[in-house]
C-alpha cells in the first residue's frame, strides 16, 4: 500500500499555507473527534492521532522542511496509528480527504454566495423606499456581481475535481463526504464509491423517516444553491 504523507492526511498541497493547513486539521477534527463519533459506534481515535500528528509537524517551519527534505528523499516518514484490512503494494489511489476537503470548499462557497444575494434582494427591498440611494446601491450591485463570477470560478475548479474523482453530484453534501471520510479512515485501501453505495443503504435503511426527510432536503436546498449560484455568473 502506498504511504500517504501528512499532506495526504490533512487533504492539502505541499505548497499550502500555515492558514490552510490550519483550517484543514480543525474540519477534520469536528468529523473524527471520538466524541462525534461515539452514537455511531464508530472508534475514530486513530485517525483522530494521524490528524493531529500531521499537523503538529506541518504546523511548524523547521519540522516542516525537515519532513519535505525527506519526501523528496525518497525516505518515508508517515506517522501510521493503525492498519485495517488487506493492503495492496500496487494501490495508488489518493487521499479521499482531498475530495472532501474540494466539497467543504464547494459548500462554503455556496453558503457565501447565497449570503451575497439575500444581501442584494434587502438592498433591492429598501432602494424602493429611498430613492436616493439607487446610485449607491447600483455599485454595490456590480461589485456583489463581480464577487459571484469569482465564486462561481472557485467553484467550478472544486466540481472539477469531484467529478474527476468519479462522485456523483447527489453526494458532494456534508452529510454524504463526512459519512464516507469517516469509514474510509478505517480501510484507506478501499475504493471510496464502494462507500457512497453503503451510504445510500444507510439512509435508506437505518435512520428514521423524519432524519432521512431532514437530509434529502437540505440535499435539495444545496443543489438548487449551487445552481443559483453557477447560472447567477456572467
Amino acid at each position: 500500500m502506498k504511504s500517504r504523507t501528512y499532506y495526504d492526511i490533512l487533504g492539502v498541497s505541499r505548497e499550502a499555507t500555515l492558514q490552510e493547513i490550519t483550517s484543514a486539521k480543525n474540519a477534520l477534527a469536528k468529523v473524527y473527534h471520538p466524541d462525534a463519533n461515539v452514537n455511531q459506534g464508530v472508534d475514530t481515535t486513530a485517525f483522530m492521532q494521524e490528524i493531529l500528528e500531521a499537523y503538529r509537524v506541518l504546523s511548524n517551519t523547521e519540522k516542516r522542511r525537515e519532513y519535505d527534505k525527506e519526501l523528496g528523499g525518497g525516505k518515508t516518514r508517515v506517522f501510521r496509528t493503525f492498519t485495517v484490512g488487506p493492503s495492496e503494494d500496487d494501490d495508488t489511489t489518493p487521499s479521499f480527504v482531498i475530495y472532501w476537503n474540494a466539497a467543504c470548499r464547494l459548500q462554503e462557497i455556496v453558503e457565501l454566495a447565497m449570503e451575497l444575494m439575500e444581501h442584494s434582494s434587502n438592498k433591492k427591498k429598501r432602494s424602493f423606499f429611498f430613492f436616493f440611494r439607487r446610485k449607491q446601491d447600483a455599485l454595490s450591485e456590480a461589485e456583489r456581481q463581480k464577487h459571484l463570477n469569482s465564486l462561481s470560478l472557485r467553484a467550478m475548479q472544486y466540481i472539477s475535481i469531484l467529478k474527476e474523482a468519479g462522485i456523483p453530484p447527489k453526494y458532494w453534501t456534508e452529510d454524504a463526504m463526512n459519512w464516507v471520510l469517516i469509514r474510509w479512515g478505517h480501510r484507506q485501501n478501499m475504493d471510496y464509491r464502494i462507500l457512497f453505495n453503503r451510504y445510500e443503504r444507510h439512509i435508506e435503511q437505518d435512520i428514521s423517516g423524519t432524519e432521512r426527510h431532514r437530509i434529502r432536503s437540505r440535499d435539495k436546498q444545496f443543489h438548487n444553491n449551487l445552481k443559483k449560484l453557477l447560472s447567477c455568473a456572467l
